[in-house]
């Protein structure tokens, strides 16, 4: 079984000095081949335009490709040419490339190529003829993952009609195949577009080369999250139709997470690893996505250990994994490394996971929910302020957890402001309470408050910075400091709203940076995960319906990737007009629980007349083409609210 490693530079590229460094060290832990994802990142002669500013030039990719050569690493680009073609679509010269289409016919900004656009293929022929030469594996990707734009367009429609989605879809693979054909080398791309189109197997020509992903540890096969995490298993049609089959799990963060999850990376590593063995897989390919919240070292820690399964076999818990990763990769002492170890999967319980999480990146006037309970905040502040003293920590693992002492300083910080302002309208309710006195209590506290976050965020600015600059141009500045630059502005309203408010007590009545006049609450029940997306709306005077927040219930966590959950996430929006129709409604794929819907501005508090538990949406199809709108509710209910 081959083992090969990727490097997603399509998000951020890494400083080429670092990635040359690295290559010597994965040959030494059993790699045999390194995969691109490069998107823009690198020059393309024969379409000049689309790269970006900072893309590798065609000289530094190739000095990039000798050193793996030269380390005995043979290297397989990855060129989206389906899903994820954003890169080209940006460019206006091949913006007409579109699939997605105005009322007028003319090309959107954003979406995906056509298949069967005239000059799709011509593209498609210009970007592998300027990647060929650095294909030494002797194979090339084509991605075609998460395509779910497919058939959107008046010429693809048409023929989906005809001939059907698995045929449409198997025509494109099939010419892209031949394409890579007549430069003399095979065609890879991702299996999820074969597991939601098996139908799509037969139609594809022999040699094809399937890379079959999943995330989240499994016993015995994959799953897939839009059809309710069912299982599936496309080895056999694969095998019938000489397609080579490859595992693939990940080995970094989802999204805006700052450190891997390592327990759940090390599991679903361990998983595919021995679901590669048992099915005869041609090899395993450690992805990694979006590491630019990452410090790209601790991709590599983990890398390093799923070298273990096969230099270490005996090393077969996640303690034991990952401690001979940190050796590895942060040349640690053993007893240092498993110190370390077991510092990392302490984290684990503190990640900052999920959309729920993730919404205060955002907007702050969200985590107004008056009986959330903070306590899981408090206990990661301390955490990792414990783990702060520490010694002998390697350098990108402490920048992170100092990085996430931050942000679990903001849950507390924003929450608890939050509340304050609600307690504050109800003390301005008791005439025996004087503005001074009102000053005196309260407002003193907060701005204390605020002025102490500041000095953490000062600190966390420092670790995000420490994170980027380690593997990247110091000169860029990465998503997580922009992030906590964002969270400052923030800061900064809140004490000048303060400073107002000493003056004028009767601001605490209006709209806050921390919550609105009024503030709808409730619990998002995700009881059967899938792709669902819950929504809050209210009622225009001319009866349309404007959104005013948005969320996935997805969770990213191996205890939502299942069919059956019980996770439940609070849900806070702030309400100018109590009078003004709300309604809460589902897009997507799946069912989602909505339970303890109140509106209050702290003083009051209203029920809707709705009952008290209610589900949104219909079971995610366990078969089929997965036909969803992220525009339009799947299903809705409008609240109506009364007295308590």
């Amino acid at each position: 079984m081959l083992r090969a490693f990727q490097w997603d530079l399509a998000r951020q590229v890494e400083r080429l000095g670092w990635l040359l460094a690295q290559l010597p060290r994965y040959a030494a832990w059993g790699y045999d081949e390194l995969y691109l994802h490069l998107e823009d990142a690198v020059e393309f002669p024969s379409l000049p335009g689309v790269a970006r500013a900072d893309a590798y030039s065609r000289r530094d990719f190739g000095r990039l490709v000798d050193a793996a050569t030269r380390a005995g690493i043979k290297v397989v680009p990855i060129v989206n040419l389906l899903g994820h073609t954003q890169y080209l679509i940006k460019t206006p010269a091949w913006r007409d490339l579109n699939e997605l289409r105005a009322a007028d016919g003319s090309p959107l900004t954003h979406g995906q190529i056509c298949p069967l656009h005239p000059r799709t293929l011509e593209v498609a022929d210009k970007l592998l003829r300027d990647l060929a030469p650095f294909c030494t594996a002797g194979k090339v990707h084509v991605g075609l993952d998460e395509s779910f734009q497919l058939g959107k367009c008046p010429r693809c429609r048409a023929e989906v009609t005809r001939h059907g989605l698995a045929s449409h879809f198997a025509g494109h693979a099939t010419r892209l195949h031949g394409l890579a054909a007549s430069l003399g080398l095979r065609t890879g791309l991702w299996a999820d577009m074969l597991a939601l189109l098996p139908a799509a197997i037969p139609l594809l020509p022999r040699g094809l080369i399937a890379y079959d992903w999943y995330y989240y540890p499994f016993a015995r096969h994959p799953r897939l999250e839009l059809r309710n995490f069912s299982e599936y298993d496309l080895v056999p049609a694969l095998r019938a139709q000489g397609i080579e089959h490859w595992g693939c799990p990940m080995n970094g963060a989802f999204r805006h997470e700052p450190l891997p999850v390592f327990g759940e990376r090390l599991a679903n590593i361990v998983s595919w690893w021995q679901r590669c063995a048992k099915t005869s897989a041609a090899g395993l390919l450690v992805t990694s996505w979006e590491p630019s919240r990452l410090a790209q070292e601790m991709t590599t820690v983990v890398d390093a250990a799923a070298a273990s399964l096969w230099l270490n076999p005996e090393a077969d818990d996640a303690t034991a994994m990952l401690a001979q990763g940190f050796a590895r990769a942060c040349r640690l002492t053993p007893a240092a490394a498993r110190d370390t170890a077991h510092a990392a999967l302490r984290c684990d319980e503190h990640a900052f996971a999920g959309y729920a999480r993730w919404e205060i990146n955002d907007r702050w006037d969200g985590c107004a929910a008056p009986n959330e309970n903070i306590a899981r905040h408090v206990q990661s502040v301390r955490f990792f302020t414990r783990l702060a003293r520490q010694k002998n920590l390697p350098p990108p693992f402490a920048a992170s957890f100092a990085f996430l002492r931050c942000l679990a300083t903001r849950e507390v910080f924003v929450r608890t402001a939050a509340r304050a302002v609600l307690k504050l309208r109800r003390q301005l309710e008791k005439p025996v309470l004087t503005p001074a006195r009102f000053v005196t209590n309260y407002v003193t506290t907060l701005q204390a408050e605020a002025a102490a976050f500041a000095a953490e965020l000062r600190r966390g600015r420092a670790a995000a910075r420490t994170m980027w600059r380690r593997t990247r141009d110091p000169r860029a500045t990465g998503p997580n400091e922009i992030l906590l630059a964002h969270d400052a502005d923030r800061l900064r309203a809140w004490r000048q709203w303060l400073l107002r408010l000493r003056r004028r007590p009767e601001l605490v009545r209006l709209p806050t940076p921390f919550c609105g006049r009024w503030q709808l609450s409730f619990t998002v029940s995700n009881f059967a995960p899938a792709l669902q997306q819950v929504v809050v709306e209210e009622r225009r005077p001319d009866g349309t319906w404007q959104r005013l927040a948005a969320r996935f219930a997805i969770e990213f966590r191996a205890a939502a990737a299942r069919p059956q959950a019980d996770i439940r996430r609070l849900f806070s929006v702030p309400v100018d007009d109590p009078a003004t129709p709300l309604r809460i409604a589902v897009r997507g794929l799946g069912q989602i629980g909505i339970e303890n819907s109140t509106l209050t501005d702290g003083v009051t508090t209203w029920h809707p007349r709705v009952p008290r538990r209610f589900t949104l949406g219909r079971p995610a199809p366990k078969r089929g083409w997965p036909e969803f709108s992220l525009e339009s509710n799947a299903d809705e209910r409008v609240l109506t609210f009364g007295k308590a």
